[in-house]
């Protein structure tokens, strides 16, 4: 019994111990609790994130403007404008800028190309630089007129954006279509940023603005476009052209150009289009005995690869292997399935002009003198293309 007892007091002794530590625990869980609940480092780590992105931002627009040696990266991965909270207070107007571009290193116009470089990437990096941009690509209300693929080259592309602008109040707003804007001796609107030259300044050479016009808010580069005129340069090697220049009449009119294109079922439905004037004419160069010649094609509108399509069947016409009345049974539709045909290289491709109505376009002088230079090496380079052109016929 007393061996009982004494085991009893033990444990009795062990349950006052572990008793009074429980109530110390508490009491120190009391104490942390209360620190815990007046403490802010929830709501700090719950700031961090943002504030690390907002200045992330801020540096990346500070790399942009101030650094040349920054990297490039791929047009799907970088979204075009910076922060632009310190802008906000800047007037804007919302313009028509014409590009010109060589197209010969850039995959494609757009910038939602799935490699880099394109033009649009290089030309929203320059609007970066020179802070001409107030808003992402959505405020802006950017639209382009044609979406030119890898290769082809450009003299009248024509895109329209809100920019900044140094004029404030209704001087800006562009309220009625062909503006008249005021002109200095130079043809530079008055008291105006002149966004040819500041934009020109910081391009690469193979891509030139040429002008630039105020525009209505509710213009459209791709839906006010009337017309788009493309020139495709050749060389005659034994083609005939005569027969040529009599197929690529009966492209003239509105047709359904599904068998003159690349399917595109998922984005286009309609595929008719319309071909309003159709030219073969020779060009004011020779090489090696060989003349060189373009044909000019005019539309309200082109599908994807249309006009190369149409080319390469113009092409086959002209060596003799299809007559002229292939063009008649691929504009029937209900009788013949698209045929597998390569397409005409992209090279000699030029979208020549976009026609609006009302426009008119201000240029700086340099702007003359980079269009001549554009053609110069636009003609060394059909002469280098001359062979590689030849081996795909």
């Amino acid at each position: 019994m007393p061996e009982e007892a004494e085991e009893v007091i033990n444990l009795r002794s062990q349950i006052t111990f572990l008793q009074n530590r429980v109530k110390e625990l508490e009491e120190e869980n009391a104490k942390f609790s209360s620190r815990l609940s007046s403490c802010r480092c929830n709501e700090l780590q719950e700031k961090r994130p943002k504030e690390k992105c907002e200045n992330l931002g801020e540096e990346r627009g500070e790399m942009n403007s101030g650094s040349k040696k920054s990297g490039r990266k791929k047009a799907t991965s970088r979204t075009p404008g910076y922060d632009t909270r310190f802008l906000n207070h800047h007037p804007r107007r919302y313009v028509a800028l014409k590009v010109m571009y060589f197209g010969q290193r850039f995959y494609g116009f757009a910038l939602e190309a799935q490699m880099d470089p394109t033009v649009e990437s290089e030309i929203f990096k320059a609007l970066e630089k020179t802070r001409l941009l107030i808003g992402d690509k959505k405020e802006i209300q950017y639209s382009r007129c044609g979406r030119t693929d890898k290769g082809v080259s450009a003299i009248g592309q024509v895109i329209a954006l809100y920019l900044r602008s140094k004029l404030k109040g209704s001087d800006a707003h562009n309220k009625h279509s062909g503006e008249t804007v005021p002109e200095e001796q130079d043809g530079q609107p008055e008291g105006e940023i002149d966004y040819v030259r500041v934009l020109n300044g910081v391009l690469p050479k193979d891509i030139r603005i040429v002008g630039w016009c105020p525009v209505p808010s509710d213009f459209s580069a791709r839906f006010s476009c009337l017309s788009r005129e493309y020139k495709y340069f050749f060389w005659n090697d034994n083609l005939n052209l005569l027969v040529m220049e009599t197929a690529g009449k009966k492209l003239i009119g509105e047709h359904d150009f599904r068998n003159f294109c690349k399917m595109d079922a998922v984005n286009v439905h309609n595929y008719r289009r319309n071909v309003m004037s159709f030219e073969i004419s020779p060009c004011d160069m020779r090489f090696e005995g060989h003349q060189l010649y373009a044909i000019k094609i005019k539309g309200s509108a082109f599908l994807w690869h249309q006009v190369r399509c149409m080319v390469a069947v113009l092409f086959m016409i002209g060596q003799g292997l299809e007559s002229p009345e292939v063009i008649d049974a691929l504009l029937d539709t209900r009788t013949l399935r698209k045929p597998q045909y390569l397409m005409a290289p992209e090279i000699p491709l030029v979208l020549l002009s976009c026609e609006f109505e009302g426009l008119k376009f201000s240029c700086s002088s340099d702007a003359g003198q980079a269009l001549h230079v554009h053609l110069e090496n636009e003609c060394r380079l059909y002469h280098l293309q001359a062979a590689i052109f030849q081996e795909a016929l």
